[in-house]
């Protein structure tokens, strides 16, 4: 999936642009040594790019502390514009319509609206996460909240589980009425099923680099 497709002014081969914003977007903070490992570049050939993209205004340094004695380590995030190069779906005109529906008929209309996309989430959810093992069940929630842009994986921490979404597609919206993410938290509830809890750890609307779902296992009762 191609999220970043505009170039740098200076013509750099946008493929290798794409590659760094994106590990930047799902791995971040990184610093220049990872993303020189991991993306196979020489340390050299990947401080240039960094530079670049600093230039650009795409990413910016952020400390961190290092354990002990030494100079802070200087890894890097996406700046607002850095952002910006992931897709918000049609933000500008959600927006305009959500403050449409909330002039002409106020917030009980506004949560209609929710509700109504809350129902036909439910349906499409209910279709493609029904398998009967959990572990299972949130995989397909992660490829079902993939396709729909919000870049979603599951990993497993211990006992638990992470969704993790590295980017939210309708986040203008869900800053003007957050809502929508109440009405999300309520799905994903449903898919983990009676026998988990789910909490949302980290939140791109508190500043957070993206979204992160704990679920965990309930103890069973005798």
């Amino acid at each position: 999936m191609n999220y970043t497709s505009k170039r740098l002014d200076n013509q750099e081969a946008p493929q290798t642009t794409e590659r760094i914003l994106y590990f930047i977007k799902t791995k971040g903070p990184v610093s220049t040594a990872t993303l020189a490992k991991t993306l196979d570049m020489t340390g050299e050939a990947a401080r240039q790019q960094v530079q670049k993209l600093v230039a650009a205004g795409l990413i910016e340094g952020r400390q961190e502390a290092q354990a002990g004695a030494g100079r802070p380590r200087q890894n890097w995030v996406l700046t607002e514009a850095g952002n910006a190069r992931f897709p918000d779906t049609h933000a500008q005109l959600t927006i305009k319509l959500i403050g449409s529906v909330r002039q002409l008929f106020g917030e009980a209309g506004l949560d209609k609206l929710i509700t109504q996309r809350e129902e036909e989430s439910r349906s499409a959810y209910a279709l493609a996460c029904s398998a009967p093992d959990l572990p299972t069940r949130l995989q397909q929630l992660a490829a079902v909240r993939d396709e729909e842009g919000y870049m979603a994986r599951v990993e497993a921490d211990g006992d638990d589980w992470l969704l993790i979404e590295d980017h939210c597609p309708i986040c203008a919206a869900a800053r003007t009425c957050q809502g929508f993410c109440r009405s999300e938290l309520q799905l994903f509830q449903e898919v983990v099923g009676p026998n988990a809890s789910i909490v949302r750890e980290q939140h791109v609307l508190t500043n957070a680099m993206r979204c992160i779902y704990r679920i965990s296992p309930l103890p069973e009762l005798n």
